[in-house]
């Protein structure tokens, strides 16, 4: 395995994705707009790119690849490294794979439609990130880097 993507600008699992790094000794690449405090271990490459729609989500998408996992809640973006060979984790630990990624864009184009027609409606109803969820994303991160180590 080469590496571990995270985009971090909105990211909530970046010091769990770190140890589990350390503990299998894996380059860590930290990609953000900026305004994080950057970590301390070497294994861990912060990535400050500059400002700008979608900035972090092309540095990553250029660089992943077979053997790599990213983490990303970007949907575009998951879809762009998923061609690339990488293998896609939510945040909550759920996997972007070739199988479900065409529904998941096609749903993400949905809401945003629905948004659009509707301007005045309720926004941000998301639900909140959870310790299941945390929990999840550390387990499936496990996994993910385990195959990937075994594969090459």
């Amino acid at each position: 395995m080469s590496a571990l993507y995270i985009d971090a600008d909105a990211c909530p699992v970046k010091e769990e994705a770190e140890r589990v790094a350390s503990r299998h000794k894996l380059k860590m690449c930290v990609v953000s707009n900026g305004g994080l405090r950057p970590s301390r271990n070497p294994l861990v490459e912060n990535i400050i790119v500059s400002e700008g729609a979608d900035v972090a989500d092309m540095w990553i998408a250029e660089r992943c690849g077979t053997g790599d996992v990213v983490v990303t809640g970007d949907i575009p973006l998951a879809a762009k490294c998923i061609e690339t060979g990488a293998q896609v984790l939510r945040h909550n630990g759920e996997r972007f794979t070739p199988a479900n990624i065409g529904q998941q864009l096609a749903m993400r184009d949905l809401m945003a439609d629905l948004r659009a027609a509707n301007p005045l409606g309720a926004g941000g109803s998301g639900k909140g990130f959870t310790k299941a969820d945390r929990s999840r994303f550390l387990d499936a991160l496990e996994r993910e880097i385990r195959a990937a180590k075994s594969a090459t």
